[in-house]
């Protein structure tokens, strides 16, 4: 069976990951913050299903939770999906001129980049002796259209500043990746969701005049968008994308539609 490890597998996109690849059949690795609190992940009874703690911003704790993975599978790892993200909803819904001081958008920016981008890095980095003993090799990296400059233009997605600057530069990680590791039959893509419906509540009154902005600016470019995807559709529209990736994909960043449509 395929071992697969999904970093950021608490809640949202990759709690419904792991849910879908235990149904396939495949051995799964689950990484989260705090165990503890991820009483969705806990629910699942799976003899295929291993969970570890590991901050993706701790080089420490994903070596071991490597090691615990190598345990468990003999020294190699098939497949990594790197889900987990930061965005600060405080600061989701004003523009990057909008920060209240310098301290708080540099805070905002740099915890948004140590996740987004150094996250994935670190976390490719301790797991990748595991995948060169694969016999899949595919890093499967969550990245996000509004990280795309010229849809972020066509969309007039003004918010999130720091989380949309951070997936602009994650498509680069995933490009070096690819260059770095080509040679080695590794098949390396940036995939984005979509967009999802994560949230555990409603919208605040005062966010919904910029909701309405957004859902307009999303229409502009794609009028027959029909509305945010349900985590599960989302999760088995992208794994279509990743049991199809050939070669050919290395280093690509494709929508879960298997191409440059992102919504």
């Amino acid at each position: 069976m395929p071992s697969i490890v999904v970093a950021g597998a608490s809640r949202g996109l990759g709690l419904e990951f792991v849910k879908q690849l235990l149904a396939e059949g495949n051995v799964v690795f689950a990484l989260v913050r705090d165990p503890a609190k991820s009483a969705s992940l806990a629910s699942i009874q799976d003899k295929n299903l291993h969970v570890f703690k590991a901050d993706v911003t701790d080089p420490v704790a994903l070596k071991a939770a490597a090691q615990a993975t190598a345990d468990v599978t003999g020294g190699s790892l098939d497949i990594l999906i790197h889900n987990a993200a930061y965005q600060n909803d405080a600061h989701a819904f004003h523009t990057i001129t909008e920060f209240s001081s310098d301290t708080e958008l540099i805070e905002d920016f740099n915890k948004t980049w140590h996740t987004n981008v150094i996250g994935p890095i670190l976390t490719i980095n301790a797991f990748l002796p595991l995948l060169r003993k694969g016999t899949t090799k595919k890093i499967f990296t969550l990245w996000s259209g509004a990280g795309e400059p010229a849809f972020t233009v066509a969309s007039e997605f003004v918010g999130r500043a720091a989380y949309c600057v951070s997936k602009c530069a994650l498509d680069m990680v995933n490009v070096k990746y690819a260059l770095a590791l080509k040679d080695e039959g590794f098949i390396c893509v940036a995939i984005s969701p979509g967009v999802v419906n994560t949230a555990e509540a409603p919208p605040p009154p005062e966010a919904m005049p910029f909701i309405t902005k957004q859902v307009q600016g999303f229409v502009n470019v794609n009028p027959n968008w029909k509305g945010p995807f349900e985590p599960n559709e989302s999760v088995e529209l992208m794994l279509k994308v990743l049991h199809n990736l050939r070669p050919e994909h290395n280093g690509q960043t494709l929508s879960h539609w298997g191409n440059k449509e992102w919504l």
